[in-house]
């Protein structure tokens, strides 16, 4: 309520902050973070949150930012000649996490980048800078075990298929490991958990697709039960173990529950 010649206006709302939301993807968190900075609101009286809202506030208005290629495109440009390239990498890299005040964290940061430049990514004491850090350091590690755990059976004879179920949006990350190692092969692996496929023809760079339900399914049910090289895996992980140092807990310390669903070793 607001004061007005001395009364009190009943029907007059306060509000105490800007909500500016946006979908889950890079692009629009970066349109979002660029009207959010022309709103030129005071940055303390705004907050940048990605789609789905879990709880809406009270005294709180709320804006929904589309995408927009051009203001994308300044964006990240800002970043890398005001900053430096490494922290649109950082910025790129903490988009990915699956962390619901991301968006925030970025904003944040990016108001002290621009401040300081390039030293930013030395201030890990700020914390500003460090919240930005511990996103990247998240979605690294989990990119990293992803390099290592997943597990590719066949589609048919000219395809290999990995279905993975990964908490942050790592796929983007993973694409340069594979797409080194294996270039010479047809190869596709699924992210359940966006549901979004990173698709490899043979000898071409691989490329981001969305999926359906019915897609998903489609791939799952297509997949050969019995392959010969997915049997020689499990009796090679089978064989190597030693039963009397058998150790649960370092094992799931090395190799977490969250992984072996879709891994071929275990059933």
């Amino acid at each position: 309520m607001q004061k007005y010649s001395g009364t009190i206006l009943k029907n007059e709302r306060k509000i105490d902050m800007i909500v500016f939301t946006c979908c889950d993807t890079f692009d629009d968190m970066m349109t979002c973070i660029y009207d959010a900075w022309a709103a030129r609101l005071g940055h303390s009286n705004i907050r940048l949150q990605t789609e789905p809202i879990g709880n809406f506030e009270l005294f709180c208005e709320y804006r929904h930012i589309d995408a927009d290629k051009e203001k994308v495109k300044k964006v990240i440009r800002s970043i890398q000649n005001k900053i430096c390239p490494q922290a649109f990498y950082d910025v790129y890299t903490a988009s990915l996490s699956y962390e619901s005040n991301k968006l925030d964290i970025i904003y944040r940061f990016l108001i002290v980048g621009f401040l300081y430049q390039k030293q930013v990514i030395q201030m890990l004491g700020n914390p500003a800078v460090a919240a930005l850090f511990e996103l990247k350091r998240k979605v690294t590690n989990e990119a990293h075990q992803f390099r290592e755990f997943v597990r590719f059976s066949r589609l048919n004879e000219n395809i290999l298929l990995s279905v993975i179920e990964p908490k942050c949006n790592v796929l983007t990350l993973l694409a340069p490991h594979f797409e080194d190692r294996m270039p010479s092969e047809n190869w596709m692996i699924i992210d359940k958990n966006h549901m979004i496929a990173l698709i490899h023809p043979l000898e071409q760079k691989s490329f981001l697709s969305p999926l359906t339900k019915e897609e998903l399914s489609f791939l799952e049910n297509s997949r050969q039960d019995t392959d010969l090289y997915s049997e020689l895996w499990k009796t090679f992980f089978h064989s190597v173990a030693i039963k009397e140092r058998k150790n649960a807990r370092c094992q799931r310390n090395l190799m977490p529950l969250w992984f072996r669903k879709n891994m071929t070793e275990f059933p």
